[in-house]
């Protein structure tokens, strides 16, 4: 049974990325459309994943010194000023300031320092043996508010476009609505109560002691798992779907609807395989195939093959999710975990920073922008096996 501030933490998962979402699937559009090229484009959204990194990096190694709450806090108002600074210029210089100190998520994923804070304030509140399914459920949640704030982005702007609205403005109206939700967001953390803060400061190297080097050699795999995502992050996917079929942002908007939806009940199905198998084999096993598929994707001839790859490969892509989160909560000690949790997410922004600014490129190259398809998938195999053969004998003490 979760606590008040259990509901909560899901509460503020659930508003943060329906923003998410819903900016994911106009933001490459939005961009493209205040003039910038796609190359441009691609070296923003490298540098505000930097950003992010930084941002991050800091508020979660201090989480447990300076307070979960307060940390949090900060983390919603800097999105909430991001939102409403990509609303109000389209000078390539200002937007790279704003995207580099604000937060934005240009994939549809967790970005800046609210989940390795919010995992912790969970793992504080929720006893061992039930913390994979809380996780679990956790991301079934987040996926299903992607999906709607993917489904209502792509809606709104479509059907804002079906008026006199500019394709521009239409879009310009999602990013503002991606700055109320950081207010909310903000708002919401407020309530958070004294239960979810550690009553031990972390010590250490970035609130870190004698779990570092299990937490580096995890940061490292992390890093290429993600740099091989950051070809495919859902903005450029979309925008993919949009070069080779021609696809509207109404029709993207439920393609990518339907693919979290689906990405979000496969997560309750790995609590349970891991409840069997292990985390790391959970992890591993389920995965693998999803990386196949994704390389699968650029081969179909048609829309509908595309997309029902595109689905299959959510279906199975996340399970290694909830997984991945309880197994770092579990290995380290509990005043270790906000920043376990923001030295290997962080790790996860690097390597995913460093890809759309390649990705773009190719992108912009109608005969290479197939390409990141079958890097990703390769990287993501790599990623799995490395994994695999380091970890695999690392239990969890309830294990």
């Amino acid at each position: 049974m979760l606590t008040r501030d259990g509901w909560l933490l899901f509460l503020t998962r659930c508003t943060r990325l329906f923003a998410y979402g819903a900016l994911s699937v106009v933001l490459v559009f939005y961009l493209t459309s205040l003039g910038l090229s796609t190359s441009q484009t691609g070296v923003l959204l490298t540098l505000t994943l930097v950003g992010d990194t930084v941002v991050s990096l800091y508020l979660t190694t201090q989480a447990d010194r300076i307070g979960r709450r307060r940390m949090l806090i900060v983390g919603a108002i800097l999105m909430a000023a991001a939102g409403l600074a990509f609303a109000s210029t389209r000078n390539f210089a200002f937007l790279v300031v704003a995207g580099t100190i604000g937060v934005i998520s240009p994939s549809g994923n967790e970005v800046g320092p609210f989940l390795s804070i919010e995992q912790a304030a969970l793992s504080q509140v929720v006893p061992g043996h039930s913390r994979t399914a809380v996780f679990a459920w956790y991301t079934l949640v987040g996926s299903f508010a992607t999906a709607l704030g993917s489904l209502g982005g792509g809606t709104l702007s479509h059907l804002l476009q079906k008026t006199v609205t500019a394709p521009v403005e239409s879009y310009r109206v999602v990013v503002l609505l991606y700055a109320v939700l950081g207010v909310v967001l903000a708002l919401q953390f407020t309530r958070l109560s004294p239960a979810a803060e550690v009553s031990a400061p972390g010590a250490g190297s970035f609130g870190i002691g004698r779990s570092r080097s299990f937490v580096l050699r995890l940061s490292g795999l992390f890093a290429l798992d993600s740099f091989g995502g950051g070809f495919v992050v859902q903005s450029f996917a979309a925008y993919w779907f949009y070069l080779r079929f021609g696809v509207n942002p109404a029709t993207l908007g439920a393609i990518f609807f339907w693919a979290n939806v689906l990405a979000g009940i496969s997560a309750l199905l790995a609590s349970r395989l891991a409840a069997r198998f292990g985390l790391v084999r959970t992890m591993v096993f389920t995965h693998l195939p999803s990386n196949i598929l994704l390389i699968l994707v650029p081969l179909m001839p048609s829309l509908p093959l595309a997309t029902l790859v595109l689905l299959a490969r959510f279906s199975i892509s996340q399970m290694d999710v909830p997984t991945r989160q309880s197994y770092i909560m579990a290995v380290v000690r509990p005043e270790e975990r906000s920043a376990a949790g923001g030295v290997t997410g962080v790790a996860r922004t690097i390597g995913a920073a460093l890809a759309p600014v390649f990705a773009g490129f190719l992108y912009a190259r109608p005969s290479l922008m197939s390409v990141p398809f079958f890097i990703a998938g390769a990287l993501k195999v790599l990623y799995d096996l490395l994994l695999y053969r380091g970890f695999a004998a690392v239990q969890p003490p309830e294990a």
